[in-house]
């Protein structure tokens, strides 16, 4: 795909020097401590390319680097191939677990380029990357022992050879999850100089050029009066040793330089992220938008090598002649990210769905989860199907929508609901078949059912609110195809969501299997993380995830002013304890804004919800106080999990002044946008823009707006127009016209 973009946006363009501009505002470091869990990491890669890289250490804050990866496998499911420089005369194995003291102001973490000072051997590193290979460059001081160790990242299986005093050829085994096959990914490389290769056995160092073992560990020691800088060059491959041989020599084997890689690279990231041009705003906000851009371009990773790749899905080796796209977490994406790419990048959007598609045709199950060694059993719901309504419905045609129905209908009828678990269909599926909700347990209740995670529990509340959207997904396509039956069965099965809702208490809340309310505190109740009955989140937030019928939660809540009562409450309601008590159960809902939690998915499109009642002006004001607040450039810059692209998305979108709240209606709500215009460059050459005139942080309120040019009263438009290269004029002003987008 990044030929296509470079045919559509070549280099010596007009687009070319702005596109060079934009790259001033990466900052990979934003984000880089976590408020309470994962922080962001900077990843060295090409877009949606599966070589991967970022040192390995706690967060931005850890002042040493325990290894540098040869291939980030997973978006924090793993790793292989552990490389660390070493200046050791004497290695001892002491030496495979030193961490190394860096400089942390003298780091460059751009995608297309690292480097980092390592303070106490005095060793410069740095590194570039293509789509399968890498190049590391190591700058030692002059007259020292010059080592490069290597070791593994698990006690599988694994192989150093080393050949003709300057290639080595590797193996190690990724695994990750049981019930799963292990897989060996393959290693092809060269140094620039000759070297002695071995391992260390019972604390004895010995000389070998072929090591075996489970975790074995192995060196390269160079001539203490050789040239001070070491290259290694290497590729990947998850089908075979020669093909790895093949990646090297496609990439690297017409002797191109680190720096022509690097620069290479750095062209790619340019053309892709000025393919949205913005201007004014401040330049925190461009680095916010920019870095969050370049998050967005990390998942899904195309693993197809010289048009075969390996899957995980049935353990084959399979010849294809499109892309094959692994990584990703839909729970995380579907929201936003998916969305975005639908925008940017149609035909690669198409790509990984059909991706997707295949993985059900060789596994029988729709996946999740997508990841190298199959589907990652992770979060709740099935909102793959969401994603393939979104995309159909967005008018991308290039994906077989009859296979992927065939999934979809499946996984809702046949494979288990609950969170964390693949497979078949429990006892507790068969009741919310036949009853039309998840069953919960009452308070201290001992759990009946075996298949029931022991942490993540039923999770009843937000799986019942989950499957109805995917249900509604379900029935829509369905609808779009032609199948009539269909349609009318998961129509209903969509509406499951108002049988856990408590018209006395204002909550979903949980029942017991005989359909009796289980009397809990929707704000604190549920066990960690609330999993007894919601996910990650408590009932304020799971007060809202019926984004695919808003018209009908607005009637529950007693219509369009009492739903705009309880927005206004969700974002001033109390904790009623210690923000320490509370993230103590809650780590995931960090970002707070009352009751409102601006850092976990589920909260993405809860501030566009005011554009559903008669004052749109709100969502104007809460987002941008949103932005200020929770995004900043700085390494506390993301206010939870980032999740690969998941929330950069919510980023993307927002700056820009838009938002798809309900993906499977191809519409977009209207935010406030921090950028006075914003240009996206499309398909066929199209451009879609938004001028946002008098825009400041001052004047965040829209007073009119149109579309091409026609008066726009509503505070919606649609992907056609976007994609058809509208033009969206937002005239700003200091207070909230209240008038504007009431319908």
């Amino acid at each position: 795909m990044l030929l296509i973009f470079c045919s559509l946006f070549p280099l010596g363009s007009v687009f070319s020097q702005a596109n060079q501009e934009v790259l001033k505002y990466l900052h990979p470091e934003i984000g880089g401590v976590g408020r309470l869990l994962e922080p962001t990491r900077p990843t060295m890669q090409l877009p949606n390319q599966m070589m991967r890289m970022t040192p390995i250490r706690k967060d931005y804050l850890d002042d040493q680097i325990s290894s540098f990866p040869l291939l980030i496998v997973s978006h924090r499911l793993g790793q292989v191939f552990s490389l660390l420089p070493n200046t050791d005369k004497q290695l001892t194995s002491a030496s495979w677990n030193k961490k190394v003291a860096y400089d942390q102001g003298a780091e460059e973490r751009v995608p297309w380029h690292y480097y980092t000072y390592l303070l106490d051997d005095d060793i410069a590193v740095e590194y570039t990357e293509g789509r399968k290979v890498g190049i590391f460059r190591f700058t030692f001081p002059e007259g020292t022992s010059k080592n490069l160790l290597f070791s593994a990242y698990n006690n599988e299986q694994n192989w150093w050879h080393f050949q003709n005093d300057n290639v080595i050829e590797a193996m190690q085994t990724y695994f990750v999850e049981r019930g799963h096959k292990p897989i060996p990914v393959y290693l092809y490389g060269k140094f620039n100089q000759s070297f002695h290769s071995g391992t260390i056995k019972n604390k004895r160092i010995i000389l070998s050029a072929n090591i075996n073992g489970d975790s074995a560990n192995a060196f390269c020691r160079f001539d203490d009066q050789s040239n001070d800088t070491i290259e290694f060059r290497y590729a990947v491959s998850y089908i075979s040793e020669d093909q790895a041989k093949k990646n090297y020599e496609d990439e690297l084997g017409a002797n191109i330089s680190f720096d022509q890689v690097a620069t290479k690279a750095k062209n790619i990231w340019a053309t892709t992220l000025g393919q949205i041009q913005v201007e004014g705003g401040t330049d925190a906000e461009k680095r916010s938008f920019y870095t969050a851009l370049y998050r967005c371009k990390e998942r899904m990773v195309d693993i197809t090598e010289d048009g075969r790749y390996y899957s995980g899905y049935d353990n084959q080796v399979h010849t294809d002649s499109r892309p094959f796209y692994v990584d990703d977490w839909v729970w995380d994406t579907y929201l936003a990210l998916h969305p975005l790419r639908m925008i940017l990048d149609p035909a690669q959007e198409e790509d990984m769905l059909q991706s997707y598609v295949r993985m059900y045709e060789q596994s029988g199950w729709m996946p999740t989860f997508p990841v190298l060694f199959g589907d990652h059993a992770c979060m709740n719901a099935f909102h793959s199907s969401v994603m393939f309504l979104d995309a159909y419905r967005k008018g991308l045609k290039n994906v077989d929508y009859e296979k992927a129905y065939e999934g979809m209908k499946k996984n809702a009828m046949q494979a288990t609901m609950l969170p964390w678990r693949n497979g078949r269909k429990t006892s507790l599926d068969d009741f919310y078949y036949k009853n039309g909700y998840f069953p919960a347990l009452d308070k201290g209740a001992k759990e009946t059912v075996s298949q029931v995670h022991p942490f993540e529990k039923r999770q009843a509340v937000a799986v019942t609110l989950g499957g109805s959207y995917d249900d509604w997904a379900v029935g829509q396509l369905a609808k779009d195809l032609n199948k009539g039956n269909d349609y009318k069965y998961f129509s209903k099965r969509g509406q499951n969501y108002k049988n856990v809702w408590d018209a006395d208490r204002q909550f979903f809340m949980p029942k017991d299997e005989k359909g009796n309310w289980i009397n809990i505190d929707p704000k604190f109740d549920g066990g960690m993380g609330g999993r007894n009955y919601y996910d990650e989140n408590n009932g304020w937030t799971y007060l809202w995830q019926v984004q695919e019928d808003i018209p009908g939660l607005m009637n529950l809540m007693g219509g369009k002013k009492g739903f705009e009562n309880r927005l206004d409450q969700l974002f001033r309601e109390g904790l009623d304890r210690s923000k320490y008590e509370f993230w103590a159960k809650f780590p995931d809902a960090t970002g707070l804004v009352g009751e409102f939690s601006m850092g976990n998915e589920p909260s993405f499109f809860i501030p566009y919800l005011y554009n559903y009642t008669n004052a749109p002006w709100k969502t104007q004001a809460r987002v941008r106080l949103l932005l200020k607040t929770w995004f900043g450039d700085d390494i506390f810059g993301i206010p939870g999990d980032e999740d690969g692209g998941g929330m950069s998305a919510f980023i993307v979108f927002s700056s820009m002044g838009f938002y798809p709240v309900t993906p499977g209606r191809p519409i977009y709500a209207i935010g406030s946008p921090v950028f006075s215009k914003v240009t996206i460059q499309l398909a066929k050459g199209k451009v879609f823009t938004m001028i946002a005139h008098n825009c400041s942080a001052v004047n965040k309120y829209i007073q009119s707006a149109t579309m091409n040019g026609i008066a726009l009263n509503t505070p919606f438009f649609t992907h056609e127009e976007l994609m058809n290269g509208g033009t969206l004029e937002l005239q700003m002003g200091s207070k909230p016209n209240k008038q504007w987008g009431v319908n």
